[in-house]
């Protein structure tokens, strides 16, 4: 977590209709700030309680601008921003494959489920086994019964549910692995904060039939990615 302020461990006392109202005002902030234009991930945004998917310690700063920590290695649940920022240009929308690279807490996989629909599929791989199980009791629990969980390296994919149309990878890496590339669809879009003399860029990178387009969109902060591609 350094880099980033870590609120206190404290017990929850705000009420789930004070949390509701933090929600509604938070997507309000990221539709003034331009973060926040699809009707979908805006719907998405509003449906799904992210302080549902929080230690109950941290519960409370659920909608605050700072990562909070999660069960395992240097896990963390992303800014409230950091969903938009990745799944706007990301193009995320109803229909899609969509293949999460870091399930976290699990809100990632929840959202992007609402907003792909019953047509869609949703696939998270997450590395570490702790934060891959608390994750799981999340899903389960709030009824995402069909997102499909995978504890494995994330750099490698998971070609049982290739082809992807979209593919985030919510860690910092030093370029997209191979394997993801492989499993993107054609047209199909990845984003990831990749490295570049140490900063950490978000990128968008588009598959074509023989090369990939890139469009770099700003710089982040995110832990870095684990196993086989990670740095």
């Amino acid at each position: 977590m350094r880099g980033w302020p870590v609120p206190p461990l404290k017990p929850p006392t705000k009420t789930a209709s004070q949390l509701a109202i933090e929600r509604q005002l938070k997507v309000t902030a990221l539709e003034a700030q331009g973060v926040l234009t699809s009707e979908r991930i805006k719907a998405a945004l509003l449906k799904v309680p992210r302080e549902d998917f929080i230690p109950r310690e941290y519960r409370d700063f659920a909608y605050e601008e700072v990562p909070l920590p999660l069960p395992g290695t240097a896990a963390t649940i992303s800014c409230p921003h950091s969903y938009p920022l990745f799944y706007e240009p990301l193009g995320l929308g109803l229909g899609h494959r969509f293949l999460e690279i870091g399930t976290g807490s699990g809100y990632g996989a929840a959202v992007a489920r609402e907003v792909v629909g019953d047509s869609g599929q949703v696939t998270s791989i997450e590395i570490d086994a702790l934060t891959h199980e608390f994750a799981k009791q999340n899903l389960e629990r709030a009824g995402y019964a069909d997102v499909v969980l995978v504890h494995g390296d994330g750099g490698r994919g998971y070609a049982p549910r290739a082809p992807y149309d979209r593919i985030a990878i919510t860690a910092a890496c030093p370029e997209v692995p191979p394997p993801l590339i492989a499993q993107l669809t054609l047209g199909g879009r990845i984003i990831a904060p990749l490295l570049q003399d140490s900063v950490q860029r978000l990128t968008v990178v588009t598959k074509r039939a023989d090369t990939t387009d890139r469009e770099v969109l700003c710089d982040v902060l995110y832990v870095r990615l684990q196993g086989q591609y990670g740095s």
